[in-house]
């Protein structure tokens, strides 16, 4: 049924009385999401920057490389998926989570990697290593390990093997050919990684 309508214009459209159902919304199409963290200088722990959305984990670390540390010194960087990183339960500024956590025994299993959020509004900082057959012993571990520390206001548990770090290969991405500009990605030595992929199929984001 139409609507009725004495002005002509809307007749002639042929408007019914309600409107269509909107359509199926497509799936999204971003890609998943990593978290970056890095380390402004030899020895210090990393601390988290902020994620990147990307195809595959070395391509994260390109994107984090180009997004974190082209303007600020950088001699590390780790890249995590975000869906493997375990969340703790938040609690107060002045408080430890660690406090709601219960103490677990020794145990052996693999490396997960702690960081500890000191103050809401500040950044993950990395604290440590522990062994645990799962995350949420690990959290335990952490405990038994960092428990000391105060405040902690929330736990990152990330499984080691997660972790796509960068190493001794990779230092140079930082040191800037002789013709560089300023703020100029390409004169990175990172672009030499870039065309790498590229070339092998792996920087085809289109595919």
């Amino acid at each position: 049924m139409s609507l009725s309508s004495l002005d002509p214009r809307i007749a002639r459209l042929g408007l019914p009385d309600a409107p269509p159902p909107p359509p199926d919304k497509p799936a999204l199409d971003q890609f998943q999401t990593y978290e970056a963290f890095h380390q402004k200088k030899e020895g210090t722990a990393y601390t988290y920057v902020g994620p990147v959305h990307a195809p595959e984990a070395d391509v994260a670390f390109l994107f984090a490389k180009e997004q974190y540390s082209r303007r600020f010194p950088c001699t590390g960087l780790w890249v995590v998926p975000t869906d493997a990183i375990r969340v703790s339960a938040y609690v107060g500024d002045q408080e430890s989570v660690y406090d709601t956590v219960p103490t677990a025994a020794s145990s052996v299993g693999e490396e997960f990697e702690i960081f500890h959020l000191k103050k809401r509004g500040k950044a993950h900082v990395h604290a440590g290593t522990v062994r645990a057959a799962s995350a949420e012993e690990a959290l335990q571990q952490a405990k038994a390990a960092f428990g000391e520390q105060r405040p902690v206001v929330n736990v990152w548990v990330v499984r080691s093997a997660d972790v796509l770090r960068s190493d001794e290969a990779d230092r140079d991405m930082w040191t800037t050919t002789p013709e560089k500009k300023y703020r100029d990605a390409i004169a990175y030595k990172v672009q030499d990684r870039i065309d790498r992929f590229k070339k092998e199929g792996l920087g085809d984001l289109g595919a």
